[in-house]
């Protein structure tokens, strides 16, 4: 085995664990018959929100308005996102129908 072969090797084990650790930390944290405290629960009630805020403003950051391409797919896509998620609330089919939506508009449309 390469140096490379065996750093990758190591890389990816050092990854699982932490990762696994990380997966099994809130069980051993909070396991017994404590309940949840009201910070964690409050987390779990807020970052999700805040999440996708921050994800609406990471892929809003580029839209210009020098010119229509610059700024309808986004307009468009965006507005296709709301009113799925208005209509059917179900984030994963809003979001990959609004990405589908954007992808199509900026490689055929708005060339």
């Amino acid at each position: 085995m390469t140096d490379a072969a065996a750093f990758a090797l190591i890389t990816i084990v050092i990854c699982g664990l932490v990762t696994q650790a990380l997966r099994f930390l809130p069980f051993a944290l909070f396991s017994g018959g404590r309940g949840t405290p009201r910070y964690v629960a409050w987390l779990g009630k807020v970052l999700p929100y805040a999440i996708m805020g921050m994800l609406c403003v990471y892929c809003l950051r580029d839209v210009t308005f020098s010119a229509a391409s610059g700024w309808a797919p986004s307009a468009i896509a965006v507005a296709l996102v709301i009113a799925l998620q208005a209509w059917k609330h179900n984030s994963l089919l809003s979001i990959g129908a609004g990405t589908i939506c954007y992808m199509f508009l900026v490689q055929a449309v708005f060339v």
